[in-house]
């Protein structure tokens, strides 16, 4: 049997869950036992029912995020679109955020509750073919779910952090198997295997919402591009509304934190340099072709 980078991007982030969840579940076990392992996964069902209904709304208010609407987003909307009929995708929700850093993210809990929102900043700097890149590449996280993924593991990493603290405060299980100092080590750990785990889910989910992304604009080189230029001006202008709420940071699609990260334990996005060079093997037919190329919007932009 012949793995598809799509198979084994869904069997790494499926690993990668399971890890989430074992770490929470011991955690709990730390706590309480098998009683805090019950009340770890009750605990973690209502944080996930609660941001499954309302992470969307949350995260837009979070940014200022406006619904694209009147004069001068009529091309923004166009794009968008037509990119989801391209993709065989409900029309997400478009929404504008009022920052001079190029950028954009997707929320929702589904496909037929989503919403891609782009910055002020990136419909002024990039070139449409650019900008069609990027919607293609936020469309692919809808499509593929990865908003909901991604909402989960967040809702789990602090969830772990929470308890642990807990668990530290209080001493945890006097009769923990892995006695005194093993119980404390794992208290201080957990939190941040949970931490990599999540940014280890991010990079995956990033890699393949690029090859997704290029298939359903047609051409990966608008992709590429998009992301050295985003990558260019996001290092050097501001985006307060993210330096505010830094756990929204692997929501977009160039991180928006000025961290530099590097492709490592502790970034929450792949290297750009990585996604670039991947974008052009698969322009060159190294990694499988690319749907038609789409011409690149007509009609006003603002």
């Amino acid at each position: 049997m012949v793995w598809s980078d799509a198979m084994v991007g869904y069997l790494r982030t499926a690993v990668l869950m399971a890890v989430m969840t074992a770490l929470f579940m011991g955690v709990g076990y730390l706590l309480a036992g098998t009683t805090g392992i019950v009340l770890a996964l009750v605990f973690a069902a209502g944080m996930n029912l609660f941001t499954w209904w309302n992470s969307d709304r949350m995260v837009l208010r979070m940014h200022g995020a406006r619904l694209a609407e009147g004069p001068g987003t009529e091309g923004l909307r166009a794009m968008v679109a037509d990119l989801a009929r391209r993709a065989d995708m409900p029309v997400p929700a478009t929404y504008v955020i009022d920052t001079e850093q190029p950028n954009a993210f997707a929320t929702g809990r589904n496909p037929d509750n989503a919403a891609v929102a782009v910055t002020t900043g990136l419909m002024r700097s990039l070139s449409r073919e650019e900008v069609a890149g990027v919607i293609a590449h936020e469309l692919a996280h809808i499509k593929n779910r990865d908003t909901l993924i991604m909402t989960i593991t967040a809702t789990f990493a602090g969830a772990i952090s929470m308890l642990a603290n807990f668990a530290l405060f209080f001493g945890g299980r006097r009769d923990s198997p892995l006695g005194l100092i093993g119980t404390i080590a794992m208290m201080i750990l957990a939190p941040l295997a949970a931490g990599l785990v999540q940014m280890a889910i991010s990079r995956t989910r990033e890699y393949e919402a690029d090859r997704i992304g290029a298939e359903i604009c047609g051409e990966p080189l608008w992709l590429a591009s998009a992301l050295q230029r985003i990558q260019g001006l996001a290092s050097r202008i501001d985006n307060n509304a993210a330096e505010r709420n830094p756990a929204t940071a692997h929501m977009f699609i160039i991180n928006p934190l000025h961290a530099h990260g590097y492709d490592n334990l502790f970034s929450t996005h792949p290297k750009t340099e990585n996604r670039v060079a991947a974008l052009e093997a698969m322009a060159r037919g190294g990694h499988g072709g690319a749907a038609p190329r789409a011409a690149a919007p007509s009609g006003p932009w603002g």
